[in-house]
C-alpha cells in the first residue's frame, strides 16, 4: 500500500523565500538578484543541471537552449490546432510529437520537430485514463501506486505493487479491458507518500505540524494568496512563520479518504509578501519566476524542498493518478498530478518546481524509499501542476 506520510516533522531547516520588511532567506543569505547571470539562464540552474548530469556548464546551456527552441516550435503547432498532448523529449533531446495521421506528421516535421505515428491518439489515452480514475473512485486500488498516460510507450501505464491489496484485482481487470492502450508494470518499490515541509516559502507551522510556503499569487480582486499543496492546508489552519501569524488556509481540494486534487490556498496577511524567487539551497542565486508555462514531458526540471533541498530530473507524465494511504486512514485517490524522476523526501511538500524560469508546480509526494544525494533523476515523485491550480482558482501568478 502507499503510505501517506504524516506531515509531522522536527527541525529540518527550510530555505525561506517568505519576505516581509527586512527579511532574509532562511538559508542565511539576503535575497539576491537572480538576474545577475552571464547567460540566458540563472547560473544556479545551469550549475545544478551540469553537476547532476555530469556535463559542463556550456553543455548544460546548449541543452536548455535546444529545449527552449523546440518548445517554441511546439507552441506554434499548438496554436495552429495540432494536438500536442503526446509530445515528449526523447533520450537524444529531440522533441517528439505522437500523431495518428500522416498529414499531421508532415506539419510536425515542417515545424522542425520529430513526428511519430502511433496507434493510440492522445484523446483516446486520456479517455482510458479518465475511465480508470472513475473506476478507482468506487474502490481505490490500494496496491496500485499510480497510473497515467505515458507518451513514450503510447499507453496508459499502470504501476502495480501488491495484487492482493484491497480493490487492486478488480482495478487491474478493468485496466486489462482496454487492451493495447494499457501497459501494466510491476512496481517492487516501497509505498509513496506526501511530504510535509516544503519550499520556496519559509517553514510554516500549524499546531504540531509544519509545511512550507509555495508560490505567491493574487485573485481577481487583487488579494494576495499562497498557492500550496492541498494536503498542507487540509484543515484550513492558521499558519505561522518564526512564531508569527502570516497566513490562514482558506480552501483545499485534498481530503483523506476521498478522491482528491492536491491543490490548496491560504490568505496572506496584510504586510506580508511571498517572494517571486525560488531558493536553491546554496546552489547559487535564487531563481526569479517569470511565468507558469507548462514544460513538455521530458523537460529538465528542478525542485526546492526543506528536506532534500535542490534536486533535478525530468518530467515523465502529466494527469497522473496516485493512491496514497496512511495507517488508520482509508486510501486516498489523488488525480491530476505530474510524475517525474526528481528525488524528494518527507518534508518537501508544497515546494516549488521550476523549468528554466517557469514555475511548474508544488511537491505532492514521492516514494518512501527515495534517497536523495543530488544525482539527476534518481527518484520517483509527484507534483501538483501550477498552471492547473492557477486556472482552477482564477489566480494570477506573482512574477519577478
Amino acid at each position: 500500500m502507499l503510505r501517506l506520510r504524516a506531515i509531522l516533522a522536527s527541525g529540518a531547516a527550510t530555505a525561506a523565500l517568505l519576505i516581509s520588511t527586512g527579511a532574509v532567506s532562511a538559508h542565511g543569505a539576503t535575497a539576491t538578484d537572480s538576474a545577475a547571470t552571464d547567460g540566458r539562464y540563472p547560473k544556479q540552474m545551469v550549475h545544478a543541471l551540469a553537476a547532476s548530469l555530469g556535463i559542463s556548464d556550456t553543455a548544460a546551456v546548449r541543452r536548455l537552449d535546444s529545449q527552449a527552441r523546440q518548445q517554441t516550435a511546439l507552441e506554434g503547432l499548438r496554436s495552429a490546432g495540432v494536438d500536442t498532448r503526446g509530445a515528449f523529449f526523447d533520450g537524444e533531446g529531440r522533441l517528439t510529437v505522437n500523431v495518428t495521421a500522416a498529414d499531421t506528421a508532415r506539419d510536425v516535421e515542417a515545424a522542425g520537430l520529430t513526428a511519430r505515428l502511433t496507434r493510440h491518439s492522445a484523446a483516446e489515452l486520456d479517455r482510458v485514463k479518465a475511465a480508470l480514475d472513475k473506476y478507482a473512485e468506487i474502490s481505490t486500488p490500494a496496491g496500485v501506486p499510480g497510473w497515467g498516460v505515458d507518451p513514450v510507450s503510447d499507453t496508459v501505464v499502470v504501476q502495480v505493487r501488491d495484487t492482493s491489496a484491497a480493490g487492486t484485482g478488480p482495478f487491474l481487470k478493468k485496466a486489462g479491458s482496454y487492451g493495447s492502450a494499457v501497459t501494466v508494470r510491476r512496481d517492487a518499490g516501497r509505498a509513496v507518500s506526501t511530504a510535509g515541509t516544503v519550499y520556496p516559502g519559509s517553514r510554516m507551522d500549524y499546531g504540531n505540524h509544519y509545511c512550507s510556503v509555495g508560490f505567491g499569487a493574487r485573485d481577481s480582486s487583487g488579494r494576495q494568496v499562497l498557492v500550496t499543496a492541498g494536503h498542507c492546508v487540509e484543515t484550513l489552519p492558521d499558519l505561522y512563520f518564526n512564531g508569527s501569524h502570516f497566513a490562514k488556509g482558506t480552501t483545499t481540494r485534498f481530503h483523506h479518504g476521498q478522491t482528491s486534487i492536491d491543490m490548496g490556498l491560504a490568505s496572506v496577511d496584510t504586510g506580508t509578501a511571498i517572494a517571486t524567487r525560488v531558493g536553491t539551497w546554496n546552489n547559487g542565486a535564487d531563481i526569479a519566476v517569470q511565468g507558469s508555462r507548462r514544460a513538455p514531458v521530458g523537460s529538465d526540471v528542478c525542485k526546492s524542498g526543506a528536506t532534500s533541498h535542490w534536486t533535478c530530473g525530468s518530467i515523465t507524465s502529466y494527469d497522473y493518478s496516485v493512491t496514497y494511504t496512511d495507517p488508520g486512514q482509508p486510501a486516498t485517490l489523488v488525480t491530476g498530478l505530474g510524475l517525474s524522476n526528481v528525488c524528494d523526501l518527507g518534508g518537501d511538500s508544497g515546494g516549488a518546481w521550476v523549468s528554466g524560469n517557469q514555475g511548474q508546480g508544488m511537491t505532492s509526494g514521492g516514494r518512501t524509499d527515495n534517497r536523495c544525494d543530488g544525482v539527476y533523476g534518481q527518484g520517483t515523485s509527484y507534483f501538483q501542476p501550477l498552471d492547473d491550480t492557477l486556472r482552477y482558482y482564477g489566480l494570477s501568478l506573482n512574477t519577478a
